[in-house]
């Protein structure tokens, strides 16, 4: 795979296509990448390492790069073990290699592997300071929670590259064509989205810098139009809605919810709805639909009353938003009860521990199957949901 960066910037990442589960939980139809590189100068730096599903590929790029020299430097931007596991390794080979990183970085570091002259080896830089290592020096700019609290960013001066760990980071190999915004904001919500704080204060800082070109740790290096992606990482980031639009996100037993939240999607659209968008709880990915409800302005729920309490996969759905710390939404609710519905009671428990929700009056409680007093109540939700 030939990913060109620079002259004296190398690629040595490498494509994941078999992995099932990224962190163990996020479906990843197109795999994934782990992105390192090598910064060839007067001292051969390398940029992170890669998971352990990648070793052996990842070392032959290495290797086939060094052309026979030496690493001197490893910088380390995140601990995570896609990004660190072969630290150890690295440092096996390369006796004399020092590690670049933070403080926090190098307390976690002895939890993770047992390193030789680890304490001669350790190189700690703090925010703003730089090293240079011949034409290319880097700059460190730390940014704790995005989305560990060690993380680091770095950005080369002579080539205005920002090396931005997992920030503005993509499920999907590199040679995966598709949309990055769909996969990206997939990636940001369910992985980073919690620290929206912590975003906007790096984005903060890297509007000082004069960046050419993002490389991440995950995704396709970036190159064009990056005021793009910029403008998406200070809208999620922000929390503010990326689209004027209604997800429907419900969750039914035996259908009949289902029947509900599709009657109110036509009606939706009949009165004007510039979008709607709808998904099955149930049965489809919860990773996309968490990534739609912070996409949308709007959002319903439906679903099922059960055991006293609330359908599960509304229940983990809403405590999955409540995680990643949602806000700024107006909500409507239809629940379904056949004898006591419970369903809307717990929703509201729930989103009364988020932020700057506006809960639409215009209830809907179905009683089983819709009827037609359902209908006019599901028209009534569909206007406050549209127009107040």
């Amino acid at each position: 795979m030939d990913i060109k960066i620079t002259d004296s910037i190398k690629y040595i990442g490498v494509n994941d296509r078999d992995i099932d589960l990224f962190e163990s939980q996020y479906i990843v139809p197109n795999g994934v990448s782990y992105n390192s590189y090598l910064i060839k100068d007067e001292k051969n730096v390398v940029m992170d390492t890669v998971d352990k599903r990648a070793t052996d590929e990842w070392i032959a790029n290495l290797e086939r790069e060094l052309n026979g020299e030496k690493v001197d430097y490893l910088v380390v931007s995140h601990l995570e073990p896609d990004h660190s596991y072969n630290i150890e390794l690295l440092c096996g080979k390369y006796p004399e290699m020092k590690l670049i990183s933070n403080a926090k970085t190098f307390a976690f570091m002895p939890q993770f592997f047992n390193i030789k002259n680890f304490e001669d080896r350790k190189v700690v830089v703090t925010e703003g300071e730089e090293i240079n290592f011949g034409k290319h020096t880097l700059k460190f700019i730390m940014a704790p929670m995005v989305h560990w609290p060690e993380v680091m960013v770095a950005y080369e001066t002579s080539e205005k590259i920002l090396f931005s760990a997992d920030g503005f980071g993509k499920f999907g190999t590199l040679d995966t064509d598709e949309d990055w915004d769909c996969e990206a904001r997939r990636y940001y919500f369910n992985i980073v989205g919690k620290y929206g704080v912590q975003v906007q204060a790096l984005l903060q800082k890297a509007a000082t810098l004069d960046i050419k070109m993002i490389c991440p740790l995950h995704g396709p290096i970036l190159k064009e139009n990056l005021g793009h992606y910029i403008n998406k990482y200070d809208i999620w980031s922000s929390y503010k809605a990326e689209d004027d639009g209604v997800f429907i996100a419900h969750a039914s037993i035996h259908g009949n919810t289902k029947i509900a939240a599709e009657k109110l999607a036509e009606i939706l659209k009949e009165k004007g709805a510039k979008k709607v968008a709808i998904t099955d709880l149930c049965r489809e990915d919860m990773a996309e639909a968490v990534e739609d409800a912070f996409r949308y302005d709007k959002v319903i729920l439906a679903a099922s009353s059960y055991d006293g309490g609330l359908f599960t996969p509304m229940d983990q759905f809403l405590r999955l938003l409540k995680s990643k710390n949602y806000q700024n939404r107006k909500i409507g609710i239809i629940e379904n009860g056949t004898w006591a519905p419970s369903a809307a009671r717990v929703m509201l428990e729930i989103l009364d521990g988020m932020k700057n929700l506006q809960i639409a009056d215009s209830k809907v409680t179905i009683r089983t199957t819709l009827k037609d007093e359902n209908i006019q109540e599901l028209k009534s939700l569909a206007d406050e949901i549209l127009n107040n």
